[in-house]
């Protein structure tokens, strides 16, 4: 494999990686404070801030993983 694929490859697995377990720390905070969206029927306020938290977690999770793969590859 060539540098520039498996440069292509650790982008997109630590995006990825960093998503989910953002989005999974939001979807656990939400049901712990209430928000499980999951659980309940239809689209109450509940659940839209419940939806609204995993999206959050998701995006604070992607850009925690490409600032340490920055990081990471600042190093000398």
């Amino acid at each position: 494999m060539d540098k520039a694929t498996s440069n292509a490859l650790a982008v997109g697995l630590t995006d990825a990686a960093g998503f989910l377990v953002g989005a999974l720390a939001g979807a656990l905070l939400g049901r712990l404070l209430g928000f499980d969206f999951l659980n309940q029927p239809g689209y109450g306020i509940s659940v839209l801030i419940g939806i609204a938290l995993v999206s959050v977690g998701g995006g604070l999770g992607l850009h925690a993983a490409r600032r340490w793969r920055e990081r990471r590859s600042s190093k000398p």
